[in-house]
């Protein structure tokens, strides 16, 4: 073969389509986009009577992987149980318990995931199941967005006797959609709480260092004392031997 007919033949195959499965192509497509983008996360505020608390959700499934992995230790998680729903979460306030959660602001969630669940939203009388962040157990195993308890105990539940629109219709006034990169947000947070460690432990070191420099001075103190007043023992005692010596010198002299 010629060297034209060669370069014709390597121009042939270097540009012929490799064709794909339409299903296949629109699935990597899909991932692709998920690949380069962050969650899409719809935040809303609770009633102001209530505090200043954000409730939020993910999009769909996947939105809810990312929640589960990057949560904060102030999060509350709620479902609807026994059916499908979104993945609503309150955040707490730094030091906060699942015990401080009002009954306004618990109402405001519960309220939101029946209205974001399809079956839920439909019947009365639901059963809201919602627990702390760090409960949500997430195996290798599970589906996506998925998710089980490490402990039941920690796991309470609330009755939704029906949706109320005027809560729902509040908070969606107030939504609010992000991307947030999550991960970095919680990464944000592990730094500052390593340094917070990290300031606690030298301010701990400092405290200890000073009592222990305050005692050893209280040691040398009472060492001081002592001496002192074994010093002053001992002159008494030299002053009265001299005072007998001249006493017995005036009765000799006698």
């Amino acid at each position: 073969m010629s060297s034209q007919g060669l370069c014709r033949t390597l121009s042939l195959v270097s540009t012929q389509p490799f064709p794909l499965p339409f299903q296949l192509a629109r699935s990597l497509s899909l991932s692709r986009s998920r690949w380069f983008r962050n969650a899409m996360v719809f935040y809303f505020k609770a009633r102001p009577e209530a505090g200043d608390y954000t409730i939020f959700m993910g999009l769909d499934k996947h939105e809810n992987e990312e929640l589960i992995k990057y949560g904060f230790p102030e999060d509350i998680w709620f479902h609807v149980d026994k059916m499908s729903s979104a993945h609503v979460y309150v955040r707490l306030h730094k030091g906060q318990t699942i015990d401080d959660i009002s009954e306004g602001l618990l109402e405001d969630c519960a309220q939101l995931v029946k209205a974001n669940s399809i079956q839920g939203n439909k019947v009365n009388n639901i059963e809201v199941v919602y627990t702390p962040w760090s409960n949500l157990k997430k195996t290798a195993s599970m589906d996506v967005g998925q998710v089980g308890f490490y402990n039941s105990k920690m796991v309470r539940t609330v009755r939704v006797e029906k949706r109320i629109n005027e809560i729902v219709n509040r908070l969606n006034r107030t939504k609010v959609e992000r991307t947030p990169d999550l991960k970095a947000e919680r990464e944000a947070v592990n730094a500052a709480e390593r340094a917070e460690r990290k300031l606690h432990l030298r301010e701990k070191k400092r405290r200890e260092e000073i009592e222990r420099l305050e005692k050893e001075r209280q040691a040398e103190m009472r060492s001081y004392k002592g001496l002192m007043v074994s010093e002053n023992m001992t002159s008494n005692k030299q002053i009265a031997s001299a005072s007998k010596s001249l006493q017995e010198l005036e009765e000799d002299f006698m």
